[in-house]
């Protein structure tokens, strides 16, 4: 008999695990906050459940930048607990045959999203644990099945809080898909004949400052000391957008205002700035999975 309680207690815990979350909800748009778009998402979460614990990623994607979506993601989510949901809409495709999806990763985060690119980097960093089809007949929003245009709403926003808050479980989600997703293609960060190549991941909004997927340990093989030159090649698909040398400097006071410099960031990967000044306006430079970058010691 004892033996026949505990099975049954063991198999109560392992339900309550598997349709448990953590209650906490992680919105990522490019909708911005001027209109109530945010507003309705989380109107349609807390409806759900008024326990979840609801914040913002960003909302200030570049309208239809699924690359910046997919790095904010990358950039973010090692930070949350396992068991978080995000739900992430930068959805040019919005009412077009791709795929809604949720990702479940190694790590056990949840994310919630068009399969469009947007999981590229979690997938490849945090690792892909299991992918399910959104079931849009039984996950979405009641009475929203004639709108077509914000699904960020009606379905995003209703299925990561009712994963989120447990009353579905993850198995609930949908039908089982392909453990694999859509991917961007970009630039990935390695040394070939004495020159290290990557791609600029994402730019510095505030300063103007570049940075890439090249991390100091790439960097090290070089052999550098601060003060030596590097010469810094800038592609955007086949155009040749920047290629100068730049001095490898410790601080942005290591050369003077106005001056170009590459650093390590705070993430340790490899980066361009103008001191005082901003790189990306003065080279009209950009990010995403077309910019290139090529670096080697300055002959």
């Amino acid at each position: 008999m004892n033996k026949r309680l505990h099975l049954v207690l063991f198999l109560f815990v392992v339900c309550l695990q598997v349709r448990a979350q953590n209650q906490v909800l992680v919105f990522q748009s490019d909708f911005g906050t001027k209109d109530g778009a945010v507003a309705a998402m989380k109107g349609v979460a807390v409806g759900l459940s008024s326990d979840l614990k609801i914040f913002d990623l960003t909302h200030e994607i570049p309208p239809f930048d699924i690359w910046e979506a997919a790095y904010r993601l990358e950039q973010t989510a090692e930070y949350w607990p396992a068991g978080t949901v995000f739900v992430s809409v930068v959805d040019p495709g919005v009412g077009s045959e791709r795929k809604s999806v949720v990702l479940k990763t190694k790590s056990g985060h949840f994310f919630v999203t068009p399969d469009n690119g947007t999981l590229t980097l979690v997938a490849e960093t945090l690792g892909i644990e299991q992918v399910r089809g959104i079931d849009e007949a039984k996950n979405r929003r009641a009475n929203s099945e004639k709108s077509y245009t914000f699904h960020g709403r009606d379905v995003y926003a209703y299925t990561g809080a009712a994963l989120a808050s447990g009353k579905i479980s993850f198995e609930e989600v949908g039908g089982e898909l392909p453990a694999k997703i859509v991917v961007l293609p970009y630039e990935r960060p390695r040394m070939e004949g004495g020159v290290i190549r990557g791609n600029i991941i994402i730019l510095d909004p505030q300063y103007g400052n570049i940075w890439t997927n090249i991390h100091q340990s790439l960097v090290e093989k070089l052999n550098l000391s601060y003060g030596d030159l590097l010469k810094v090649s800038i592609i955007y698909h086949d155009r040749i957008v920047f290629d100068e040398e730049v001095p490898f400097s410790k601080t942005f006071e290591d050369v003077g205002v106005g001056e170009n410099l590459a650093y390590l960031n705070s993430l340790l990967n490899f980066s361009l700035a103008i001191n005082q000044g901003n790189f990306a306006t003065a080279y009209e430079i950009k990010s995403g999975e077309g910019w290139k970058i090529q670096l080697k010691p300055a002959k």
